[in-house]
């Protein structure tokens, strides 16, 4: 049987890329190889090449995402998506393959576009009944006023880029003084600002994935961050506890899965895909979601596959199968 030609997509444009590329090498690894003939392919902002084992580069066709590798032509039959940030989870990368016919991992350009724009994702899910904390939306040039943003979602309060990963544009506001340079500092990685109001309580973590025909919810993972909250050093440099499975209830673990399928479905997410919340009055309220999550060896969704008895190989086969099925 033939093997079927993948790219592992990995890099991208944003803070993220140094991090995503190491997902990528995972993914590359734990691969299932008598399946598959894998290649590191480095979406980069100056260029997109495939890299090989040895260190030597081959360029992409934009035209058809192909390459040519020694004399050869390869079209790849799908990408594993695992691009961190923009192009990757903002649907720029979706909408592309789509354009040129390659089948991927990660969900189409919309949904992607819509859970990168955390004010767009969060609105909608309010109204399908999903709690959030109190927000209030800003962008670049509006007049900021102070007394009526403070008034709605009190102190202390977070500050976000609006689109931009998790880890990057957001500033946790304890005093009024400091409220103009938090949004400032979210200016930098986005025009469009959320500001929200702070939840008090246990933040989680539901890996939901397409496993075996069907949406399954992982065990949750608890986070407990030794900074300020889950910035980028407590995301990727060790800077928190992820526990798997999660100090809470059964009758807690049982919503909160119930909740992050919901949103998975109605957001016409696909392959894997990491919601975040906090229990605050004992309810979970959602942060947002990833769906390009981190694939490391530390990373929270391996850790909680693990957990489930599902292998990284099986975990990755999975997604590439669902990905190569006829639409």
């Amino acid at each position: 049987m033939k093997k079927k030609t993948i790219a592992i997509a990995m890099g991208g444009y944003s803070n993220e890329a140094e991090i995503s590329i190491k997902s990528g090498q995972l993914v590359y690894e734990s691969m299932d190889k008598e399946k598959y003939q894998a290649f590191k392919v480095h979406i980069l902002e100056n260029e997109w090449f495939v890299l090989t084992d040895n260190d030597k580069k081959y360029q992409i066709d934009k035209s058809d995402f192909s390459t040519t590798i020694e004399g050869k032509k390869i079209n790849f039959d799908a990408v594993f998506n695992i691009i961190h940030g923009t192009p990757g989870e903002d649907g720029l990368f979706a909408a592309y393959l789509q354009t040129v016919h390659v089948k991927q991992t990660s969900c189409d350009y919309y949904s992607s576009a819509l859970t990168f724009n955390k004010r767009d994702c969060i609105s909608i899910l309010k109204a399908h009944g999903i709690k959030t904390a109190t927000n209030y939306f800003i962008n670049k040039g509006d007049e900021i006023r102070e007394e009526e943003i403070l008034e709605k979602v009190g102190l202390p309060c977070f500050v976000k880029a609006n689109k931009a990963g998790s880890s990057f544009g957001i500033s946790k506001v304890k005093k009024k003084e400091d409220l103009l340079e938090a949004i400032e500092f979210s200016y930098k990685e986005d025009e469009e600002v959320i500001i929200e109001s702070f939840l008090d309580g246990t933040e989680v973590s539901v890996g939901v994935i397409n496993y075996n025909g069907e949406v399954l919810a992982l065990p949750v993972t608890e986070i407990i961050s030794e900074n300020e909250f889950f910035d980028y050093k407590a995301k990727y440099l060790g800077q928190s506890q992820e526990i798997t499975p999660a100090n809470i209830t059964k009758e807690q673990t049982e919503e909160v899965k119930r909740q992050a399928i919901k949103i998975f479905k109605t957001l016409k997410l696909k392959g894997l895909t990491r919601a975040e919340f906090i229990f605050h009055n004992n309810e979970p309220h959602f942060l947002e979601v990833n769906t390009c999550p981190g694939l490391s060896e530390a990373s929270i969704l391996p850790q909680q596959a693990k957990a489930a008895g599902i292998t990284l190989k099986d975990l990755f086969t999975n997604v590439i199968e669902n990905a190569l099925i006829p639409i």
